[in-house]
């Protein structure tokens, strides 16, 4: 899943919230922050940057202890990190930006939007179950098994070849994957707090995802989706602005490079 950054020599670092956050600026237009999955980089979103470039200015990041981003003293948590992408959208003075994340990075997506909605204008998840349970239980228990132990069995992987080229310090990724695995094992349910978003929110998943295309519908319920008929001029889909891509065809690892899902996000993010 490993891709290119259109200009990787652009990258800048800016220092928020007690990290030295790497992020790259591509295109111009509406502000749209780019959050990647975990144990990846900005580089994962490679093969679809340049279309989401034409339109935006796209802010890609690399979230703490990831691609050119050093890990610090602290968890890996989605709640913490949302914090330094809010701080980030202060550091660089946009004005509600479209913020568009893909697992981990959904669920720190999710995170900014309930923590900081002010600084949000559309939300687009990608691949983020909000509830632990929702996965499917294979899927827990491969998450189960991931720590600092798993690292000898990555090293042929392209995750692990990423890291090694890019990261400030490569003999950090057993301890990374001893964080990743800690925040895998803890439990979350945040179905209350997105029964709460007010901003326009498009639900993503792949047909064949870590979490039943059912889950991601009920997603959708919470925003008061998938409750009525739509009408003939679109007055009964849900008050908000929001809606449900349900992508067919791909899984957890490659829906972050379709190129229908470049479609679906720029065709979301187009709307007043």
């Amino acid at each position: 899943m490993s891709g290119t950054a259109a200009n990787p020599g652009n990258g800048q670092y800016a220092d928020v919230n007690g990290i030295k956050l790497y992020y790259e600026t591509h295109g111009a237009g509406r502000p749209l922050v780019l959050l990647h999955g975990g144990l990846g980089s900005g580089e994962m979103f490679g093969p679809v940057l340049p279309a989401l470039a034409e339109r935006h200015r796209v802010i890609l990041v690399d979230l703490q202890g990831h691609g050119r981003t050093a890990d610090i003293d602290r968890p890996i948590d989605v709640r913490l990190m949302a914090d330094d992408i809010a701080a980030l959208i202060g550091h660089l003075g946009l004005d509600r930006p479209d913020v568009v994340g893909y697992s981990l990075g959904g669920g720190v997506a999710l995170q900014v939007a309930i923590r900081h909605p002010e600084r949000v204008r559309r939300l687009v998840p990608i691949s983020a179950a909000i509830a632990r349970r929702a996965m499917y239980p294979d899927i827990l228990a491969q998450q189960e098994q991931m720590g600092a132990a798993a690292a000898a069995f990555l090293e042929d992987t392209p995750m692990y070849a990423l890291y090694q080229r890019v990261a400030p310090r490569p003999e950090d990724f057993p301890r990374l994957l001893d964080k990743i695995g800690a925040a895998m094992a803890a439990d979350f349910d945040l179905t209350e707090q997105v029964r709460g978003l007010r901003m326009p929110t498009l639900v993503v998943a792949a047909d064949a995802d870590m979490a039943p295309p059912s889950h991601f519908v009920e997603v959708f319920g919470l925003l008061d989706g998938g409750r009525r008929d739509g009408g003939w001029g679109g007055e009964g889909r849900p008050k908000g602005g929001h809606a449900l891509a349900l992508l067919p065809g791909l899984t957890h690892y490659d829906i972050c490079v379709s190129p229908l899902l470049a479609t679906v996000v720029l065709d979301f993010l187009a709307k007043d």
